[in-house]
């Protein structure tokens, strides 16, 4: 517990005065956010904000997590380092995405095709090293699992071909979620906070239940590590903790894909490495809302457009959109919603998905006691 405490501690301490420092550094070199033209008018305004602070996030999870360690004297585990290298791989995605952005002073980055390719090679050597034999503890476990699991595994053993999809999918995908969510002041920050703290608990459980002793095995987590990914979610925790003191509106400085890549990216690590996959989809939902708007406006939009079919059924026109502008926060503000009020009622969702997830996993093990 000493280390967890020392990681959130310590990563919240230097993102807060690492942060100040970097937006500095930042400005003075005119490493300056991009922003859309199609976007809310609002925005405008924000063009030449420092970005880019993804990177106090990754270097202020980092050093919390290595100093927790060195002052507890204990050694880092292998799902907690691969769990650091899915971070820091999906942050460097993102740091070419946003460098460049600067570099060309324009709002798109890597094309979308080599953005793709950069997360599909990160997350399949996350997947490759967590299911590996020579990463095995003395009780036979891998990082990750070769089953399906939403509070635990279940279902058949399968083959490491669909494993290593189901890795991909769940790494890239909520790597994007939470890129589609950056788009406010705070926002994203705010979010991923509420999250990795929940991940932090579901950590302390998991040890505390852990299989071994008198617990059966119905009423027990056979995960590997889970106090030192929790040592990891805390750190993680408390770099945006201290990151969203100057991220919030009006924003100083903005996460850039460099943070929000790796932000997500995480968060699919920790569910694979926890056991927890479709749990995430619950703790996560405000993420999955986000991107689910994101699906239906372009589905429908080129349906409209391609389909006369489509058009009588549903009775629209061609170029129909669902929402006024995605991904979700914008069509609020298209509404004339505040940004402010925005942000803070998407935390209040989030804060209620954690609930419910936090709320499932506890009386599972409740119900099975």
């Amino acid at each position: 517990m000493r280390a967890i405490l020392l990681s959130g501690g310590l990563a919240l301490l230097i993102s807060l005065l690492g942060t100040r420092f970097a937006i500095s550094a930042l400005s003075a070199r005119g490493y300056g956010q991009e922003v859309r033209d199609d976007g809310p008018t609002s925005h405008h305004t924000k063009r030449g904000t420092p970005t880019m602070g993804g990177l106090v996030i990754t270097l202020s999870t980092l050093l919390g997590y290595f100093l927790a360690k060195l002052i507890t004297e204990s050694r880092p585990s292998a799902s907690a380092l691969l769990l650091l290298f899915l971070f820091v791989g999906m942050g460097f995605v993102g740091f070419l995405d946003d460098f460049i952005k600067i570099v060309k002073q324009r709002s798109l980055g890597l094309r979308s095709k080599a953005k793709m390719i950069g997360q599909t090679v990160v997350a399949l050597v996350f997947g490759l090293l967590a299911l590996s034999p020579m990463l095995e503890d003395e009780d036979g476990r891998t990082p990750a699992s070769a089953h399906l699991s939403f509070l635990r595994d279940f279902g058949w053993t399968l083959p490491t071909v669909v494993v290593l999809l189901l890795i991909w999918f769940l790494v890239t995908g909520f790597s994007n979620a939470v890129n589609l969510t950056d788009g406010l002041d705070g926002l994203a920050t705010g979010c991923s906070i509420l999250v990795f703290a929940a991940y932090t608990l579901v950590n302390i459980w998991q040890r505390n239940q852990a299989c071994g002793g008198d617990l059966a095995v119905g009423k027990c987590y056979d995960v590997r590590d889970p106090l030192d990914l929790a040592v990891v979610s805390a750190a993680i925790t408390g770099a945006c903790f201290g990151f969203l003191w100057w991220n919030a509106s009006p924003a100083a400085i903005f996460m850039g894909d460099t943070g929000s890549l790796a932000l997500g990216g995480a968060l699919g690590g920790l569910a694979i490495l926890t056991r927890t996959e479709l749990l995430l989809l619950i703790l996560g939902g405000l993420f999955v809302m986000v991107t689910l708007s994101v699906m239906i406006q372009v589905s429908v939009f080129k349906a409209s457009r391609g389909s006369a079919l489509f058009r009588r059924v549903f009775r629209v026109e061609p170029g129909h959109r669902v929402f006024r502008m995605t991904p979700l926060h914008h069509h609020f503000e298209m509404l004339g919603w505040e940004q402010v009020t925005v942000v803070i009622r998407f935390w209040l969702i989030t804060g209620l998905f954690v609930a419910a997830g936090l709320g499932i996993f506890y009386a599972e093990w409740v119900a099975g006691s």
